[in-house]
This record gives C-alpha cells, structure tokens and sequence, in this order.
C-alpha cells in the first residue's frame, strides 16, 4: 500500500514495495503477562524537539518504580533519487556526536499534519531543495523502542529535481550531495554510512528489491 504515487520498476532493488504492517504484534499488549501497568506519566524535562517523560509503573511482580524515556513526534525518513538513479545525501552537523553526518532527509511531523506523504515532501524540499515526481511508503519502524516513543516512516522518492533553494531551521547546517546508489549502498555495507536512519532506509529498499 501507497500513500501517494507509486512506481512500477520490475524485479531488482528497483521493484515497488508495499507498504508494511505497521500495526502491533498484540491488538491489546495490556493484557501480555510481561506487561507493566502505568500508573501515572509525566514530562520530566522539556526542551526543543523532544520531552523526557517519567512514568510510574507496576512490574508484573507487583514491584512499584519509575521508567524515564524520550517522547518525540514521529518522523519521515526519505530515500531520494534523482531521474539517473543517484541518491540525495543530506551532510548534517550533528553536535552529540560532534562531526558531520551524512544521512537520508528526515524531519519531524508538525502537530497538525494529517498527511504523512505530504510531510516527507516537505522535508526533503526544505532540507535538499529537491521536490519528488513521485513518493512511496515502505514501511514504519521503532528505532530505540527500549528508550524513546518515536515511530518513523520511512519513504523513497523518485525523479526528484531541484526545484527551489533549502528553507533550514536556524540551527541546521545542512548541505546536499548527489551520489550514485551504488556507493551508496556500499556505505552502509561496509561502514563508512554510519546514521541509522540511512543505513536501515537504504538496506531496506535493496533487500525488498532482492525478495521481489
């Protein structure tokens, strides 16, 4: 399944993905045995882009305790290619790690968007200043599910073509870089692509070509 238009390439690691199940492995994990019971949730600390929030908690042994984590918006993570096949790079200065990351365009969903597609777009448009012909959801994951809340959808876009300058947030700096997929994929193969994000969108998107 889709969420805007969808491309009809073949077999490959061109081929179109549905969209997959993002639902849970259990319609009412509260009644797992190995669940805990909230008792009552808080934001402990608040700052831009994220929360840190403090649940109190019941173990399934009857222990009383507290569980801190990161609440954050969900997210579109976008693979990019242009109409020759290359991939849009975002180059991100990431001051936790404190060097320049190359990764995929991704951004955060705004409180009022009701259309993910049309986030994703938004995206890579203000982060690369590409705009896609067209935009395909593969599939939604959970990150770090054991420290923070945050799912992110992950898409690919193709024919993309720059259309318009970057429109970055005052704290991004942010350049583009075009580079064949194949190298590309060779990077996040042997290492040199170390940003999750990337890694796991790019490896995706081969091994769903590979299985069709």
């Amino acid at each position: 399944m889709v969420d805007d238009e969808t491309t009809d390439e073949g077999d490959g690691a061109d081929a179109t993905m549905d969209d997959a199940d993002t639902s849970t492995d259990d319609s009412d994990a509260s009644t797992d045995e190995l669940a805990w019971r909230t008792t009552d949730s808080a934001i402990d600390y608040a700052c831009p882009g994220f929360d840190v929030r403090m649940d109190d908690v019941t173990l399934p042994d009857g222990t009383e305790t507290d569980f801190h984590y990161v609440d954050e918006p969900e997210a579109v993570v976008v693979l990019p290619f242009t109409p020759d096949g290359d991939v849009v790079l975002v180059e991100e200065w990431r001051q936790a790690v404190g060097r320049v990351n190359r990764g995929l365009p991704a951004g955060s969903l705004e409180p009022d968007d009701d259309d993910i597609a049309a986030a994703a777009r938004r995206e890579l448009a203000e982060e690369t200043g590409f705009e896609a012909g067209s935009l395909e959801r593969v599939g939604s994951v959970e990150p770090a599910n054991g420290l923070l809340n945050s799912v992110h959808h992950h898409f690919v876009a193709r024919d993309c073509e720059p259309t318009a300058e970057q429109e970055l947030d005052f704290n991004e700096s942010i350049r583009v870089a075009v580079e064949p997929y194949e190298d590309v994929l060779a990077a996040a193969v042997d290492g040199h692509l170390r940003d999750g994000r990337a890694v796991l969108g790019i490896l995706r998107y081969e091994l769903a070509g590979r299985w069709r």
